[in-house]
C-alpha cells in the first residue's frame, strides 16, 4: 500500500514537471516573437512600375497586419525609400534601410541598383525580394541573398525568340538602354535566337538620357539597312520617344516588324494613353507578363479600380503591382515560419567597418542579420498561391514558372495573339487551360493568331528589304575562255551574256522589290579562273553574289549559301571512238551473253528429254539399250537447231512440244545470225574505255575543265594521280586532246559536267559519252552566308521552272544539236537472256503441260487395271501385305501394257498410250 502511494506521488511529480516544461517552452517561444518586425522597401516613386508597386506594398502590408492567423500578433513595420532611378541615390537609400535592422528588403525595382544592393545584402545577410529587377545575371551565385517575385529576362527573351522563330525571321536589330538591364537582356536574347537559327545583325545602345535627335539619327541609318525586324528593350520614356521618332520617319509602315519587351505593356496597363501615343504604336507586338484569372486576383483588381475612382491611387494596376503584392506576402509567410522554428531577430556588428584606431565610422551602424541564412532558406522554400499564381522558387532565386502574353497593339487598345510559357512555348490557348502534353507535341502546337502589322497590313512581313542606300549589288561572274554559251563578257562593256546570266536576270525581275546590281568579271580572260578562289572572294564579302556555272558542292556550301539549282548537273565521261577488232578467235561467241548461252544449252537438253519421255513407249526410234537412248536424246536435242533431226514423232503431245520448240529455235538462230553479222561487218566503232572504273584503273591522261571543281574531285575523291590530269579551256581544246589520243600527247577521256558535255557533243559528232553519270548535283547562284536574297532567289527560280521560262532560256542557249539524232552513249551489242525470256517461258510451260498429261494417262490406265484385278482376286484384306500386293500389281500392269502395245500393232490400231493422248487432246 505504501509502495502504491509512493508510485502515485512520483508519477504526479513527473507529470507536473513535464506540463510545466511545456508551458515554459510555449511561453519562451511566444517571448521570442517581437512585437514588431522591420521590413524595408526600395522603390522608384516617380516611375510607372514604382507608383503601382508602392501602393501594392502598402495594401499588402495592411492585409498582413490585419490577418490574425499570421505572425501571432507580430506586426510588420515598413520603411520605404525612394531610389529615384539613380544608382547612387538607390545605394544610399539601401544603406539607410540596412541601418534600421530590417529583416528583409522589398525591391529594388531597377536592375542597376539591384546589383549594388545585392552585394551589400550578401555581406549583411539580409534577403532581398525584388519585384521589378529582371536582369538575368542577378540569378547567379554571386548574389545568394537575391530573390525576385518576377520573371527573369532569360525567359522573356526566349519568348521573343519564339515569336521570331515562328515567322522565320533571321536577321534582327536590337535597340536597348546601355546599362545592366539593357546589355544583359540583349545578351540573353542573342543566346535565345541561336535556338531558332536567327542572329542579331545590329546592336544599337542608347544612353539612359538619350535625346530625340540622337534617336532620330540612329533610326535614319537603320532605315537604310536591309533588316526590318526591330526588338526594343528600353525604359518607358526612351522607348516611347523612339516609337514617336519612328512614326515621323515612316518606319511604322508595312514591311517593318517592331517587338517591344514588357516595359511597353506595363506602360499601357498603368496609364490611359492618348491618341498620339497609340498612333505611334500601331501594329507593334509587345510582351506582357501573364497573370492567370482567379477569384483573389479579380477581387484585388476591382478594389484597385475603386481606389482609382476614389482618387486614392493615380495609376492603374499592372502585373508588377501584383508581383510587389505577392512579394510582400512571401516575406510575411517566411518571417512567420522563421519565428515558428525558433528564429531570433538579432543583429551583430560588422567588425571590418571599424577604422584602424578602433573607432567606429558611420558605416559601423550597419549590422549583420544573424538569422539571415535561415530566413533566406525559408524564402527559397516558399510555396503558396498568390495573385500572380503559384509561387515557387528555384535554387537561383527565380520563379519556377514564367508566362507571357503576346499582344498586338491596334486601334485604341490591343488584342492577345498568343501565350508563351517556359514549359510549352507558344500557344493560342492560355497556360491555365492547356492539357499536359509532351515536349514534342507542344512544338507541333506552336501557334499565333493573325496579326495586324504596321501599315495595317495582314501580310506577314518578310523581315528584310534590299537596302535603300544607293549601293548596287556587286555580282561576280567568272570570265571563261571556252563554253561561253554559259557566261560571256561583252568586250568593251561591263555587260554579260549567256544562259546563266539570263536565268539570273529573269529571277531578279521576279523579286517583289528592286535589286540594283552590277556585274564584275573575275579572271584575266586568257585562262579560266579558279572557281574555288571566286567562292573565297564571295565569303570575304568582296562580292555580294556570284553568277555562273557554279556547281553546288560541299566545301563551297560551307562558306557561302546557294540558291535552288537552276540546272541539273553531274559528272560524265566523253571519249573518242576507235575501230573495233571483231576478228578474234572467239568472235563467234560475242552475239550472246554467257547467261544466254547457258540457258539455250539447258533448254536443248530439257526438250530432248521431254520428247524422249513422250515417245519412248510408242516410237521405236526412241528405243534400244540405255547407251543408244542417251545418244538419241543428245542427237535429237541439238539436231533441231538445224532442223535435221531424223526421228519421226508419232505422239500428238510430242508433236505439239516439238512445234513450239522449233519456233523458238528459229528465233534464236535468226537473232544470232543478225547479231554476228552486225558485229563482223556493220558495227566497227567502239569507245576506248567503258566507264569510270576502267578509266581510273588505266594510266591514260584525263582532261577536265580548268578552274572547275572536277580537278579536285578526281584527285581527292577518286585518288587519281595529279600527273594524269590535264586542264583544258575550251571545246576546241577538248576535241584536239581527244583526237590526238594519249599516245600523241592528248588524253584518253575527258570528265566534265553533263551540261558542258552535252554542249560539246552537240557540235563534235566523232566522240561519245560512256557509262552513266557518276555524281549528281546542280548549278546555283551563290550569296554570302545567311543572305536573305538566297531564299528569295530560290523562290524565283522555282517560279521560272514552273512557268516554263527556265526551259525556254535553256533552249535559247544550249539546244544546238548538229549531229542529228545520234546517240551519245554506246550501248551493249550482246543479246541478253531477258530478250528471250518470254520464248523460254512459253516453251517450258508447254513442255511441262505435255509431260503432266502423259503422266496422267499412265496413272489412269494403272488405276483402271488395278480395279479390274482387285475385283477378280478380291480386296486387299491386310495392310501387312499392302506393299507386296502393290509391287505385284505394278509388274502385272507393265506386262499388260507391253502385251497391249504388241496386240495393237498387229491389229493395225494405234497404241494405247497414243489413244489416251489423242482422247485427252480431243
Amino acid at each position: 500500500m505504501v509502495i502504491n502511494r509512493v508510485l502515485v506521488l512520483v508519477l504526479g511529480f513527473v507529470s507536473i514537471v513535464i506540463f510545466s516544461d511545456c508551458i515554459f517552452l510555449c511561453l519562451a517561444q511566444n517571448g521570442t516573437r517581437p512585437a514588431t518586425v522591420n521590413v524595408g522597401a526600395l522603390v522608384a516613386y516617380n516611375t510607372t512600375i514604382g507608383r503601382v508597386a508602392k501602393k501594392a506594398i502598402e495594401l499588402a502590408l495592411e492585409d498582413i497586419n490585419n490577418d490574425e492567423t499570421l505572425l501571432n500578433g507580430t506586426r510588420l513595420v515598413l520603411t520605404m525609400m525612394d531610389s529615384n532611378c539613380s544608382a547612387f541615390i538607390g545605394t544610399s537609400a539601401a544603406l539607410e534601410l540596412m541601418k534600421k535592422k530590417n529583416m528583409a528588403i522589398l525591391g529594388p525595382q531597377s536592375s542597376v541598383i539591384a546589383h549594388v544592393v545585392s552585394n551589400i545584402a550578401s555581406e549583411l545577410q539580409v534577403p532581398i525580394m525584388s519585384f521589378g529587377a529582371t536582369d538575368p545575371t542577378l540569378s547567379s551565385y554571386q548574389y545568394p541573398y537575391f530573390l525576385r517575385m518576377t520573371h527573369s529576362d532569360i525567359y522573356e527573351m526566349e519568348a521573343v525568340a519564339a515569336v521570331i522563330g515562328f515567322y522565320g525571321w533571321r536577321h534582327i536589330v536590337v535597340m536597348y538602354i546601355d546599362d545592366d538591364y539593357g546589355r544583359n537582356g540583349i545578351a540573353a536574347l542573342s543566346d535565345a535566337l541561336e535556338t531558332v537559327r536567327a542572329k542579331i545583325v545590329n546592336k544599337v545602345a542608347f544612353a539612359p538620357g538619350v535625346s530625340n535627335n540622337e534617336i532620330g539619327s540612329v533610326l535614319v541609318q537603320l532605315a537604310l539597312m536591309e533588316s526590318r525586324v526591330f526588338v526594343v528593350h528600353m525604359n518607358p520614356d526612351a522607348g516611347m520617344n523612339l516609337f514617336s521618332e519612328a512614326l515621323n520617319l515612316g518606319m511604322l509602315s508595312s514591311s517593318y516588324v517592331w517587338i517591344a519587351t514588357d516595359w511597353l505593356s506595363s506602360l499601357l496597363d498603368s496609364n490611359l494613353p492618348d491618341y498620339e501615343t497609340m498612333n505611334s504604336l500601331q501594329g507593334v507586338i509587345a510582351l506582357r507578363p501573364y497573370v492567370p484569372i482567379s477569384v483573389r486576383e479579380h477581387a484585388f483588381t476591382v478594389g484597385w479600380n475603386n481606389l482609382f475612382k476614389a482618387r486614392s491611387v493615380d495609376v492603374h494596376l499592372n502585373a508588377f503591382g501584383l508581383y510587389a503584392y505577392d512579394a510582400t506576402w512571401a516575406i510575411a509567410y517566411s518571417i512567420d515560419n522563421f519565428f515558428s522554428k525558433g528564429g531570433n531577430n538579432s543583429f551583430k556588428n560588422y567588425p571590418q567597418l571599424s577604422n584602424a584606431s578602433g573607432s567606429q565610422t558611420q558605416l559601423a551602424k550597419l549590422k549583420v542579420f544573424t538569422g539571415g541564412p535561415e530566413l533566406q532558406k525559408i524564402l527559397l522554400q516558399s510555396n503558396f498561391t498568390g495573385l500572380t499564381g503559384p509561387v515557387k522558387f528555384g535554387k537561383n532565386g527565380d520563379l519556377l514558372a514564367s508566362s507571357f502574353e503576346i499582344i498586338n497593339i491596334i486601334g485604341t487598345g490591343f488584342r492577345k495573339v498568343s501565350y508563351w510559357t517556359n514549359h510549352s512555348g507558344l500557344s493560342a490557348i492560355p497556360p491555365q487551360n492547356r492539357v499536359a502534353k509532351s515536349h514534342a507535341q507542344h512544338i507541333v502546337d506552336q501557334k499565333m493568331r493573325d496579326i495586324i502589322w504596321p501599315g495595317e497590313s495582314k501580310l506577314v512581313p518578310r523581315g528584310w528589304v534590299f537596302p535603300n542606300n544607293g549601293k548596287h549589288l556587286l555580282v561576280g561572274v567568272p570570265r571563261k575562255v571556252g563554253f561561253q554559251e554559259f557566261v560571256r563578257a561583252v568586250e568593251g562593256t561591263n555587260m554579260m551574256k549567256g544562259f546563266c546570266i539570263d536565268v539570273f536576270v529573269a529571277a531578279v525581275n521576279l523579286l517583289p522589290y528592286p535589286v540594283p546590281y552590277t556585274f564584275v568579271s573575275f579572271g584575266n580572260g586568257k585562262s579560266s579562273p579558279n572557281y574555288d578562289e571566286l567562292m573565297q572572294q564571295l565569303a570575304s564579302k568582296n562580292f555580294d553574289a556570284v553568277v555562273g556555272d557554279i556547281t553546288i558542292v560541299t566545301n563551297r556550301a560551307k562558306i557561302v549559301d546557294f540558291t535552288q539549282p537552276y540546272i541539273d548537273s553531274g559528272l560524265a565521261i566523253v571519249t573518242s571512238l576507235h575501230e573495233a577488232n571483231p576478228s578474234g578467235t572467239w568472235a563467234f561467241l560475242q552475239p550472246f551473253t554467257l547467261e544466254m548461252w547457258c540457258a539455250t544449252f539447258a533448254f536443248f537438253l530439257i526438250m530432248g528429254a521431254v520428247v524422249w519421255s513422250l515417245e519412248h513407249k510408242s516410237n521405236p526410234d526412241f528405243r534400244g539399250n540405255p547407251k543408244k537412248q542417251a545418244m538419241t536424246i543428245l542427237w535429237f536435242s541439238f539436231s533441231t537447231m538445224f532442223f535435221v533431226h531424223r526421228e519421226n514423232i508419232v505422239s500428238a503431245l510430242g508433236r505439239a512440244v516439238l512445234l513450239i520448240w522449233l519456233f523458238v529455235v528459229l528465233i534464236i538462230n535468226s537473232s544470232y545470225t543478225a547479231s554476228l553479222t552486225s558485229t563482223l561487218t556493220v558495227r566497227q566503232l567502239s569507245p576506248t574505255i567503258s566507264g569510270i572504273e576502267s578509266l581510273t584503273q588505266s594510266n591514260e591522261p584525263i582532261g577536265y575543265q580548268a578552274g572547275a571543281y572536277v580537278g579536285n574531285y578526281l584527285s581527292e575523291v577518286l585518288n587519281i594521280d595529279k600527273s594524269r590530269l590535264v586542264p583544258l579551256d575550251s571545246a576546241a581544246s577538248y576535241a584536239k586532246a581527244l583526237s590526238q589520243g594519249p599516245k600523241n600527247g592528248g588524253v584518253g577521256a575527258i570528265i566534265d559536267e553533263l551540261p558542258v558535255i552535252q554542249l560539246f557533243l552537240s557540235t563534235e559528232c566523232s566522240f561519245r559519252t560512256v557509262g552513266l553519270e557518276f555524281t549528281k548535283g546542280g548549278w546555283g547562284f551563290a550569296f554570302p552566308k545567311e543572305s536573305p536574297l538566297a531564299i528569295d532567289m530560290s523562290t524565283a527560280i522555282l517560279t521560272l521552272s514552273e512557268s516554263g521560262e527556265l526551259q525556254r532560256i535553256h533552249d535559247k542557249w544550249l539546244s544546238r544539236n548538229r549531229c542529228g539524232s545520234q546517240e551519245t552513249q554506246i550501248d551493249a551489242s550482246q543479246l541478253q537472256l531477258k530478250s528471250f525470256w518470254g520464248l523460254f517461258l512459253i516453251t517450258g510451260v508447254v513442255s511441262f503441260t505435255a509431260f503432266v498429261v502423259f503422266l496422267g494417262c499412265k496413272i489412269f490406265q494403272f488405276i483402271q487395271h488395278f480395279r479390274h484385278t482387285n475385283a477378280r482376286d478380291g480386296p486387299l484384306l491386310t495392310s501387312s501385305s499392302l506393299m507386296s500386293r502393290i509391287l505385284h500389281r505394278l509388274q502385272l500392269f507393265a506386262k499388260f501394257i507391253d502385251e497391249k502395245e504388241i496386240v495393237d500393232k498387229k491389229e493395225g490400231s494405234a497404241p494405247i498410250s497414243e489413244r489416251c493422248e489423242t482422247e485427252f487432246l480431243t
